[in-house]
């Protein structure tokens, strides 16, 4: 740095001008005046820096208590704005899940609605802003401290200029100058914008002074031996400096040489002069330049990362354009949301200047997805709530049902509600188990009693079944009597007798078959008129299906006999239209009477089959 006027940097290893080094030299002035006013404010004590990204809401104000308790709040700065960051980011992250199972359990509520206290952030509050109290407080006593050094610094400058404009005796007040040197090295920091003009001014009145100061050469050239001794030095240990590693440590102790070289050394001889300060300011071009390399590589990798985050926060705003309709591509988008959002913490920094920007863009794009989350399962809540209100219907539709002993009417019913309730979609989780757990036992009490009713009567049929084997095994020594009327009464005893047997399982029905057989060559033998012995088997065979209430296949029946009726009028009608198309015929043709003898069978067809539709309508009329 310069202590005289005329300590210019001039051109230096034939690259470097002298207003490029100038320009060097004036940034290393400002950034060592900046310095001077916050360096009681920011100290740096090489605190580990954690990677708070990791820790949770808990750990993040426990390291944060730890900094308060044991570190100067001048030293903690860095430290406490990355945990405020990370602490930010993830108690956003919680309120967000939080609210979004709020709106799920509450379709009909607001997001204005939602209110949620999380004792990690009150901590963390309260921590934020005792740290702030105590910054505030100590940058306050910091500024007014500036400011008296500053008074400090003017009085010392006005003594300075006082002694050389009222001394005459020079070598005797080289003492006094030493004393104003000694105090103004000691007199601290001043506010960054009166740090030029104030060491200006002392600078001048100094130069003064040693101008003067001819009148005792020898005292003048060993304070010049002095000062050319101590900037040799610093010029040794800056040389030093080019070969640190750490290009950001070798440029603050290269600072620190600067401010020592300005601010606490004195004048050299002016045959000296320029060549200590070009050799000075060489190496401090070199150690800028290879800072500027180092900043140039960092600003590339931010600039890397700035497009990659870019790139991530595209991916992100795509997938909130996509259409999700299920609960399951919700899940799919989540998962693909989160994998994003991890890879863009993991990615470094970017250019200050576009860290705002960039956090904004990536905060807007995670909310625009989950608004429309947020909207989709609320939309889904209600839908839920309405499945729920569906479900406990039939939960007490079944409780009611469940203690009746009316089987036959009951059952159907239960199977129905059993297969509505498959059709109703999810209900809110934390009804879901509940509610089946009541409706499944509902539901398995009464079939239960179902099962138990049916195993009792399957017994019974299967004792019916047993004698109805027997009762076969009987009909083997019936013989008719050829008298007609006692072997009908005897054929219709049996029937009566078989009734009376009772129903058989649904796995044994065959042996009524057996028993309808034995009917039939019992009837072939009778000596019926084959109209009689149809409609006695067809009474019998309906009986049967009435004992054993097959409803359907009654039901069948019905439809079955009223079509054949059908097909024969349509037959009868035919044929009586095929005799008319006869012209000429005589009844005693051939063919007219064929035709007409085809017509008489189907009548008295036709007339059989109209007996049995009437037995099936007494039927239907005596349920009635």
């Amino acid at each position: 740095m310069l202590e005289e006027k005329n300590d210019n940097l001039h051109e230096a290893d034939g690259f470097t001008t002298e207003n490029e080094s100038n320009t060097i030299v004036d940034q290393i002035n400002s950034t060592n005046a900046e310095d001077g006013e916050t360096s009681s404010i920011n100290e740096n004590n090489d605190i580990p820096l954690l990677d708070y990204d990791e820790l949770s809401l808990e750990a993040l104000n426990e390291q944060l208590d730890l900094l308060l308790k044991n570190e100067k709040v001048t030293a903690i700065r860095e430290h406490v704005e990355a945990i405020k960051r990370s602490f930010l980011q993830k108690y956003h992250d919680v309120i967000d899940e939080k609210r979004t199972l709020f709106l799920e359990e509450n379709p009909d509520a607001f997001a204005s609605d939602f209110q949620y206290d999380l004792p990690a952030k009150n901590q963390f509050d309260s921590l934020y802003s005792h740290y702030r109290d105590q910054r505030n407080s100590h940058f306050k006593s910091i500024q007014d401290q500036l400011k008296k050094n500053l008074a400090e610094r003017n009085q010392i400058i006005e003594e300075l200029k006082d002694l050389v404009e009222n001394t005459d005796n020079y070598n005797a007040a080289l003492k006094d100058i030493n004393q104003l040197r000694e105090r103004w090295r000691n007199a601290g920091s001043i506010p960054k914008d009166n740090y030029n003009h104030v060491w200006n001014n002392f600078h001048f009145h100094l130069e003064r002074f040693y101008d003067q100061l001819h009148m005792d050469r020898e005292a003048r050239d060993l304070d010049f031996k002095n000062n050319l001794e101590q900037k040799q030095k610093l010029i040794e240990r800056a040389s030093l400096l080019i070969h640190e590693k750490d290009i950001r440590k070798a440029f603050r102790e290269l600072q620190t040489l600067h401010r020592v070289w300005k601010e606490e050394i004195g004048p050299v001889a002016k045959e000296y002069r320029e060549e200590i300060w070009h050799n000075f300011s060489n190496i401090t071009k070199e150690l800028h330049n290879k800072r500027e390399m180092l900043q140039n590589e960092i600003r590339q990798r931010e600039e890397q990362n700035l497009e990659q985050k870019k790139e991530l926060i595209a991916a992100i705003e795509q997938i909130a354009t996509k259409s999700f309709h299920s609960h399951n591509d919700w899940q799919n988008g989540i998962k693909e949301i989160e994998e994003l959002r991890t890879k863009f913490f993991n990615t470094g920094r970017v250019p200050a200047e576009q860290s705002e920007e960039t956090w904004t863009a990536f905060k807007n794009a995670t909310r625009n997805f989950n608004v429309l989350k947020n909207n989709f399962y609320k939309d889904i809540k209600k839908e839920q709530q309405d499945n729920l209100a569906k479900k406990q219907a039939l939960v007490e539709q079944a409780k009611a049902l469940n203690e009746s002993s009316d089987f036959e009417t009951v059952t159907p019913l239960m199977k129905k509600i059993q297969e509505e309730w498959k059709h109703i979609g999810h209900v809110p989780r934390k009804f879901s188990d509940s509610l089946w757990k009541e409706f499944k036992q509902t539901c398995n009490a009464y079939f239960d009693r179902l099962h138990a009713e049916r195993s009792k009567e399957i017994e019974a049929e299967m004792e019916n079944f047993h004698k109805k084997k027997e009762y076969l095994e009987s009909l083997k020594d019936f013989q008719l009597t050829g008298d007609h009327k006692t072997d009908l009464d005897g054929i219709k005893a049996h029937i009566e007798n078989w009734k009376s047997l009772g129903v058989v399982p649904q796995t044994r029905r065959h042996i009524e078959g057996k028993f309808n057989k034995i009917l039939d060559a019992l009837f072939d033998k009778l000596s019926l008129s084959k109209k009689e012995a149809e409609l006695v088997k067809f009474n019998n065979k309906i009986e049967h299906l009435i004992e054993n209430n097959d409803n359907r296949r009654l039901q069948n029946e019905t439809i079955f006999v009223q079509r054949k009726i059908e097909e024969i009028r349509s037959e009868i009608f035919q044929l009586e239209n095929n005799v008319q198309f006869i012209s000429n015929a005589k009844a005693d043709n051939p063919l007219v009477k064929e035709i007409n003898k085809n017509i008489d069978r189907h009548k008295d067809e036709l007339n059989l089959w109209k007996e049995k539709l009437d037995q099936l309508k007494n039927i239907h009329k005596n349920d009635e």
